[in-house]
């Protein structure tokens, strides 16, 4: 799932998660439409930007879809610094701009989490969430 409300850009990550092997289940501009999406489709992964239509309500989005659906959550941001402590449930997040190969390595990162609850090495340009930091055996599913 992508929720990005830069309209190139949204087009642009769904073309390389395509081409990445994944199924895109929607793309949203705000939180009510990120939130629908979600509901139907419960996604394993959304890439979020932190800053979108409706105002900074990525981080918003980011929790309900951990604590609601399990799903992984990467932040999209220009603004790293607006990234809520503690990531609200966020794996990490990757500023803008970024390239094809950072955003192929960060799912291929995502997806071992989702799969093995393991962390991989993390990929370049990608700021891991604290709450990661703890030892993996400590790390429960959500």
């Amino acid at each position: 799932m992508i929720v990005e409300d830069q309209a190139l850009l949204a087009m642009e990550l769904e073309l390389v998660l395509g081409e990445s092997g994944c199924d895109i289940v929607g793309c949203a501009m705000d939180q009510l439409s990120a939130f629908a999406i979600a509901g139907r489709e419960n996604p394993d992964l959304a890439l979020i930007d932190v800053n979108l239509l409706d105002g900074m309500t990525g981080p918003r989005i980011a929790q309900r879809l951990v604590a609601e659906h399990g799903t992984a959550v990467v932040f999209l941001t220009a603004n790293p610094e607006q990234i809520p402590e503690g990531f609200a449930g966020a794996l990490g997040a990757v500023s803008k701009p970024f390239d094809e190969q950072t955003i192929r390595a960060v799912v291929d990162f995502a997806r071992q989490f989702i799969q093995h609850r393991t962390l991989g090495e993390p990929p370049r340009r990608f700021r891991l969430a604290p709450w990661l930091s703890t030892p993996p055996d400590e790390i429960a599913p959500h």
